[in-house]
């Protein structure tokens, strides 16, 4: 498989390393403005670039038949946009907020859990999500993610970023978001009550667990067409 990689910053380089580990070429690799000549010598792209430059990589590949892994979060208010042009184009697609497997696994567990919680109104859920300072986007888009599966498998309405001493109404799920030094990506979700707490979380210890899902995403998706998950990917 040719790739193309587009965001070469430390993900694109990790990326890199296990595409050509796991025989695939890298054919193209860019943090700059898409070059389209150099782009359609790939059979697929994988984007991990800046929130700024997302979409109009991930449109500008649809126009040249070439299919997209997305990571990059942050540009989501247009995403159905560019479904909708890759629909219009017969390209493929696939977004996630986070390629890691066990990510994915804890999405499940986390979907579950919601659904069983909402049952048990004693019991407040909260998000807490700690990066490293050079995240651009805040929340991530991972605890979006976990808190959207929240909010369609509970009686919650909309979610709030805050801090631990601010209070949120009672249809909202508190979202916390902490930069420190060095964090690869730690999401936590906790329901409290007044008895006991019970709490999920998935740490990351370094950035490949994110690469080789994104790497196994782009080998499903090579010679497809539609808009996919890691769902789909993943057979859940």
């Amino acid at each position: 498989m040719k790739i193309a990689i587009l965001g070469y910053g430390r993900m694109g380089k990790t990326i890199e390393q296990i595409a050509i580990n796991r025989n695939h070429e890298v054919v193209y690799k860019t943090s700059e403005k898409i070059n389209t000549e150099a782009l359609q010598k790939a059979d697929i792209a994988i984007d991990f670039s800046i929130p700024d430059a997302a979409f109009e990589n991930i449109t500008t590949c649809f126009q040249n038949n070439i299919p997209v892994v997305s990571g990059t979060t942050g540009w989501l208010n247009r995403y159905d946009e560019a479904v909708k042009l890759c629909k219009k184009h017969e390209s493929a697609f696939i977004y996630a907020s986070n390629f890691s497997l066990g990510v994915n696994l804890f999405f499940q567990l986390n979907e579950n859990l919601a659904r069983l919680m909402n049952k048990f109104e004693d019991y407040k859920v909260g998000v807490e999500e700690i990066h490293h300072t050079k995240k651009l986007d805040k929340p991530s888009g991972t605890a979006i993610t976990l808190t959207e599966s929240i909010l369609k498998n509970s009686n919650k309405q909309n979610w709030k970023l805050t801090d631990a001493s601010e209070t949120v109404a009672e249809n909202e799920v508190p979202v916390i978001a902490k930069r420190e030094d060095d964090v690869k990506g730690t999401h936590t979700v906790k329901y409290s009550s007044t008895i006991d707490d019970i709490e999920i979380k998935h740490t990351a210890h370094s950035r490949e667990g994110f690469a080789l899902g994104a790497v196994i995403a782009a080998e499903w998706l090579c010679n497809k067409k539609g808009v996919f998950t890691m769902k789909d990917v993943l057979g859940f």
